[in-house]
């Protein structure tokens, strides 16, 4: 194994930053494509920038294409049928009335993915590790509840954020296994072809299956190719990182240090949209930051 040091927080914090501009582009699309076109556009759009990616990796470094075992297959097919899965199910969970509470519960997805890696791929956190994905966990949640949010009068947000965080969870350890499974001397090469793959067989499903239910949803994703190929560009800027941080650090650590992307979040909220942070939003702030920082030294 190559010494890679502090990489995988480098490689989480690039990722982090790519996908809080991925999500704002997805957002203005949802109004012209809908929500099924504007997430498709993801795996779509993404999936040439992603052999682009691969192809100049390998040309830079002379490396060949890794041979995957049986195994790789399930994981794989894991990790991109469970994120699939998990979009859908967050979508649900925000078509509830009281889909702010349903975040907060999406937002538990470190805490499963440890549990989920140390079952599927025996990935061990030590105590400061897990102590750290707690303080960060809890950061997001408390920032994620509005005052007199908690209430709901229906179980189904609580079941479809769990659910999704599970799905999300799931996709982590699926994408970390099939890179491991792969057992490529260069993680960077396995893990940009893990990409790859995984996004091929999202982008043949999710056409598929738009081309069957709703074809006018295609024709609308290519005639706004445009700010398609932009955003496709940045969710598999995106992807290509974060499958780097899983291919050298566990799912758990990884997705931990991920919670940044809520600071991003609010500091664009702050300087671009002049909303004034909260003393609960702030004290959720605080928690991320004392969670990352603890999961950084403990590592």
């Amino acid at each position: 194994m190559q010494d890679t040091g502090w990489l995988w927080a480098v490689f989480t914090v690039i990722a982090a930053a790519s996908q809080t501009a991925r999500n704002a582009m997805q957002r203005e699309l949802t109004a012209t494509l809908g929500t099924a076109g504007a997430t498709h556009v993801r795996f779509l759009f993404g999936f040439p920038f992603a052999l682009l990616f691969l192809a100049g990796i390998l040309l830079s470094t002379g490396a060949g294409l890794p041979k995957p075992s049986l195994a790789f297959w399930p994981w794989i097919v894991d990790g991109a049928g469970a994120q699939v899965a998990a979009t859908a199910l967050m979508l649900a969970a925000m078509g509830e009335r009281s889909f702010v509470v349903t975040i907060a519960y999406i937002k538990t997805e470190p805490v499963q993915v440890a549990l989920f890696g140390l079952i599927f791929l025996g990935d061990v956190l030590s105590i400061g590790m897990m102590v750290a994905i707690l303080i960060a966990t809890a950061g997001v949640i408390v920032m994620s509840l509005k005052p007199g949010g908690a209430a709901s009068d229906s179980w189904r947000p609580t079941v479809l954020g769990l659910s999704a965080g599970a799905m999300f969870a799931l996709s982590a350890v699926g994408y970390r296994g099939a890179i491991l499974s792969l057992e490529f001397p260069n993680f960077v090469v396995a893990a940009s072809f893990t990409l790859v793959i995984g996004l091929f067989l999202q982008a043949a499903a999710l056409s598929l299956w738009l081309l069957m239910r709703e074809p006018k949803v295609m024709r609308d994703i290519f005639a706004a190719w445009r700010p398609s190929m932009l955003a496709g560009f940045m969710g598999a800027l995106a992807s290509q990182f974060w499958f780097l941080g899983f291919a050298i650090a566990t799912a758990a650590s990884v997705r931990t240090l991920a919670l940044v992307e809520v600071l991003f979040a609010q500091a664009v909220s702050y300087f671009a949209f002049g909303q004034r942070t909260t003393a609960r939003e702030a004290l959720g702030i605080v928690l991320i930051v004392v969670g990352v920082a603890l999961l950084l030294w403990a590592y």
